[in-house]
């Protein structure tokens, strides 16, 4: 299944508290698109997240952000690693 890296701006002070909840939020309805929400990380200070998603499509997981409340600016695949 492709991987996806979204990234959300405007999140300025979230704390570790705030970032788990909202990645719960996404966690208790993914099954619902069959996205699999791997990880979140945040920069209170500038107030960037990013998830690291599996997904049938970027637009499954711009609908389960939607869902839980906090629709992603960009989300976007990432079919490389090293």
């Amino acid at each position: 299944m492709p991987e996806f890296m979204d990234v959300h701006t405007g999140m300025a002070g979230v704390t570790p508290e705030g970032l788990m909840e909202a990645h719960n939020a996404d966690l208790a309805i993914q099954g619902d698109e069959h996205v699999n929400f791997k990880h979140a990380w945040a920069d209170p200070e500038s107030g960037m997240v990013f998830c690291l998603s599996e997904a049938p499509s970027a637009e499954a997981v711009q609908r389960i952000h939607e869902r839980a409340g906090h629709r992603a600016d960009n989300v976007y695949e990432v079919p490389v690693q090293a």
